[in-house]
């Protein structure tokens, strides 16, 4: 062992020594290879970490998106079934809404109707009444000459006959006793007719004298000078009804002269053709009670008929407004048809994104991650 191996700068190197230095040697290198090892598997082994937490990171974040995702569908839903709930609840409203205003019109047109009805059925209750007074007035035309015998009660007894077949007859907004025209005559009635605004003018008084002292004449020269007085005052008569109630765009064109007494009527109409020829000329008319009553019946009917027509009108006007609001319902339930069909295919889309994502969760259930092995025990980390 003390044997010199070699010499190193002239000082000899025993075999003892140069195998120590040797041993050092392998010693130092065999510790650098272990420190080197354990470095290299100590770096592994952290970047092994590493990975493992960004895995779990990834993991984690994958879960939150997949919650956060669920939650956005759940929400979406929920905003869904609100939305549908509101569209359902303003489509009844709407429904309801318009059923009323159709209910409403059709018992306004209902009313209306039986308000029209109601008031014929009332005219002709009247129409009855005054067939009923025509049969009273020939059981009193026996009193008639004692009471046309006295100028007063015979001018009274005519105006009181006058306006109760006038009242009888007509509504109380269509007449007027005691009319006051623009000339400041005031004839004993005015009757206004549907539609104008001139009034008709009746005239109650009549010279009743002269008819009598025609009647009652005992001679023959007496009749003639009785019929000359009774056509003298018959025509004055006639002229000033013509000259007071006929005025141009106030009055009708034609007045009328109520003569209370069907028999007087009659003596005129047989002896005085003349008389009323001339007064029609003069469109002036000679009416006895039962003219008078066809004239206001005449004129009931004009105003019923205008009334019919009125309400008719009322009625046309009131379906025509029912059809519009139909057909303003009908294009309301169109555009309400079509947002129910915008909102289904909305439904639709999301269900099928809906569908995608569980897809997706489906797919990364099925995924299957093995854990890194430890390389020293060989088993999973």
């Amino acid at each position: 062992m003390s044997d010199v191996l070699f010499s190193l700068a002239g000082h000899p190197v025993p075999m003892g020594e140069a195998l120590a230095a040797i041993l050092a040697v392998g010693l130092a290198l065999l510790a650098a290879g272990l420190w080197r090892g354990a470095t290299a598997r100590a770096t592994r082994a952290a970047e092994e970490a590493l990975r493992a937490q960004e895995f779990d990171r990834r993991m984690r974040d994958l879960a939150r998106i997949q919650h956060e995702t669920a939650g956005r569908v759940q929400s979406l839903a929920e905003v869904l079934s609100q939305r549908q709930s509101e569209l359902a609840r303003a489509v009844a409203e709407r429904l309801d809404a318009t059923s009323y205003r159709i209910g409403e019109s059709m018992s306004a047109s209902a009313r209306a109707t039986h308000e029209s009805l109601t008031r014929i059925a009332e005219r002709l209750v009247m129409v009855e009444k005054a067939e009923r007074s025509l049969s009273d007035l020939s059981a009193q035309v026996v009193s008639l000459r004692d009471t046309l015998a006295n100028k007063q009660a015979r001018g009274a007894f005519g105006q009181a006959r006058m306006e109760a077949l006038i009242s009888d007859g007509l509504p109380k907004d269509s007449f007027a006793f005691q009319y006051t025209l623009s000339n400041g005559r005031r004839p004993d009635c005015a009757i206004f007719l549907p539609g104008d605004a001139r009034p008709l003018a009746i005239d109650a008084k009549f010279p009743l004298e002269s008819v009598t002292a025609f009647r009652e004449a005992p001679t023959a020269e007496a009749r003639k000078v009785a019929t000359a007085r009774l056509k003298a005052d018959l025509m004055k008569h006639v002229n000033d009804v013509a000259e007071r109630y006929l005025l141009p765009g106030e009055t009708q064109d034609i007045a009328l002269i109520f003569v209370p007494s069907e028999s007087v009527y009659g003596e005129i109409q047989e002896h005085f053709d003349a008389v009323v020829q001339a007064a029609f000329r003069a469109r002036v008319v000679l009416v006895s009670p039962t003219l008078l009553m066809l004239a206001v019946q005449l004129v009931q009917a004009i105003a019923k008929d205008a009334r019919m027509r009125a309400e008719a009108d009322h009625i046309r006007t009131e379906v025509g407004a029912l059809v519009e609001d139909v057909a303003r319902l009908r294009e309301r339930v169109g555009e309400l048809s079509r947002h129910f069909g915008q909102v289904g295919d909305d439904v639709a889309k999301v269900l099928i994104s809906a569908d995608k994502i569980a897809k997706r969760g489906m797919r990364l259930e099925q995924l299957e991650f093995t854990a890194p092995l430890h390389p020293e025990s060989g088993q999973n980390v």
